[in-house]
C-alpha cells in the first residue's frame, strides 16, 4: 500500500486524471525561488533557455543571467570561475551537450576544484522522443556519478524537481540534476518530504517479494506496476531513489533485506547507471538477486515518448 506519511496525491493510480508536467518545469520554478532567496545565484545557458526553462529566471533576474551561446565547454569553465569568486552558478543545456560534450571541462574545472556549480542536464532519456538518438542522453548518470565531489539527483516529478533545485542551490559541492523533456505524472505534493541523499519508500506490501528501486519519471511506472502486482497477490516495495550519489545505502539495503530480490528501473543505460550503483552496494553489504530495467547497450531512436519507453522495455506492461 501507499506510504500515507509522504502525502502523495490521491489520484496517483489514475493515469487519465493525474496532473502531468515535465520535470524541467519544476527546475524553472525552483531556480526562481532560489534566486529570490540568494542574490549570489546566477544562471548561464547554452542558447536553450526556453527549452530548459531557465528563461523564467532570465525574465525575473536579467542582470544575473548570462547567455553563453552554443559553447558548452565555455558554459562549464565560466561557471567555474564565477563559483570560485563566490557566486552560485546554475548551468543548463540538453544533457547530451552538458555533461555530454563538455565533460572534460566539468571534470577539470568544476569537480576537481570542488566548486559549487549546479549542472542541469535537460531532455535526458529516450522520452525526448522525435529528436532521436543524437539528442537522447543515456550515459549521463554514468559520466557524472564517477566524478569525485559530484552529487547526482534524478527527480521523479515536477514537484520533486522544484525541491531538488532549491536544495541543490544551497549545498557546497557540485551537483548534477537530470531532467526530462516530456510530461509525466506529478504524484508528490508540496508536503512530500525531500532531502538530498535520502530515498523514500512510496509503496510497501505486507509480504514483499521484490523491491522496485527506481529514479526519474519511471518511478510512477514502478508504482503502477506495484499496484497491478499487489492485485495479483505479489507483494512489492517501491523505493524512490532520487539521489544517485550519495546514494541512501541504508534504504537500499533495508528494502533488499525485506524483499529478498531487487529490480532497478531507470531511463538510462543499465551499465554504469543507478542500477549499477545499487548493485555495488548490495555486492559489498548484502548480496541479493537483482534484475536491471533500462536501456541495454543501444542508442535511442525517433518515436513518441511512450512508444519508446515501451520499446526499450521500461513501460508498465514491460
Amino acid at each position: 500500500m501507499l506510504n500515507k506519511k509522504l502525502k502523495l496525491v490521491e489520484n496517483i493510480f489514475d493515469i487519465n486524471s493525474i496532473k502531468q508536467s515535465p520535470t524541467r518545469d519544476g527546475f524553472g520554478r525552483g531556480l526562481v525561488e532560489a534566486g529570490e532567496k540568494d542574490e549570489r545565484i546566477v544562471a548561464l545557458c547554452a542558447d536553450l533557455s526556453e527549452s530548459t526553462r531557465m528563461r523564467w529566471f532570465q525574465e525575473k533576474f536579467p542582470k544575473r543571467y548570462i547567455e553563453i551561446g552554443v559553447a558548452e565547454q565555455n558554459l562549464a569553465t565560466v561557471a567555474s570561475g564565477l563559483a570560485n569568486y563566490g557566486k552560485i552558478p546554475f548551468i543548463a543545456s540538453y544533457a547530451v551537450f552538458s555533461p555530454g560534450r563538455n565533460n572534460e571541462q566539468i571534470r577539470t574545472t568544476i569537480s576537481l576544484n570542488n566548486v559549487p556549480v549546479k549542472i542541469v542536464g535537460s531532455h535526458a532519456g529516450v522520452s525526448v522522443g522525435p529528436d532521436g538518438a543524437t539528442h537522447q542522453a543515456l550515459e549521463d548518470i554514468a559520466l557524472m556519478r564517477v566524478l569525485p565531489n559530484m552529487t547526482v539527483i534524478v527527480p521523479c516529478d515536477d514537484e520533486e524537481a522544484r525541491k531538488a533545485t532549491f536544495a541543490a542551490a544551497f549545498t557546497d559541492t557540485p551537483v548534477y540534476i537530470r531532467l526530462a523533456r516530456d510530461k509525466s505524472p506529478v504524484f508528490t505534493t508540496t508536503e512530500t518530504p525531500f532531502e538530498i541523499g535520502r530515498a523514500e519508500i512510496l509503496f510497501e506490501s505486507k509480504n514483499p517479494q521484490a523491491a522496485l528501486i527506481a529514479c526519474g519519471n519511471l518511478v510512477h511506472n514502478a508504482l503502477l506496476a506495484a499496484d497491478d502486482l499487489e492485485k495479483e497477490g505479489i507483494g512489492v516495495i517501491v523505493l524512490n531513489n532520487h539521489t544517485i550519489k550519495p546514494m541512501d545505502a541504508n534504504a537500499v539495503l533495508s528494502a533488499a533485506k525485506k524483499a529478498g530480490a531487487v529490480v532497478t528501473i531507470e531511463e538510462h543505460q543499465i551499465a554504469g547507471g543507478m542500477g549499477s550503483a545499487v548493485a555495488e552496494i548490495l555486492s559489498q553489504e548484502n548480496p541479493t538477486p537483482i534484475e536491471f530495467i533500462g536501456v541495454r547497450n543501444q542508442f535511442g531512436q525517433s518515436g513518441q515518448p511512450n512508444e519508446l519507453i515501451e520499446h526499450y522495455g521500461m513501460g508498465v506492461e514491460s
